[in-house]
């Protein structure tokens, strides 16, 4: 728990509900990326193809929110789409 000044407290309440955000969009996160891959292994491209597109999204979203890393988010989308490219060949 904080120290019991005003601000510690305010900042405390903060630190909870951000982090709770943080986690929420980065479950989002893993759940889009295991339903792509899941797509990808069972040769579904079509599928693939169109959570390509909601996936890269929520990578962006994360990426300009800080919560991942932009270099980590393009590393994402940039092993998406060439394992995509390679499913559809």
């Amino acid at each position: 728990m904080a120290k019991r000044t005003k601000s510690a407290l305010k900042a405390n309440r903060q630190n909870v509900k951000r982090r709770d955000a943080n986690r929420q969009m980065r479950s989002k996160l893993r759940t889009a990326l295991k339903a792509i891959r899941a797509s990808l292994d069972a040769k579904d491209v079509a599928g693939a193809k169109s959570a390509l597109s909601a996936t890269v999204s929520i990578v962006d979203k994360m990426a300009t929110k800080g919560i991942i890393h932009r270099n980590t988010a393009g590393r994402y989308k940039s092993r998406l789409s060439s394992r995509l490219t390679k499913a559809a060949v």
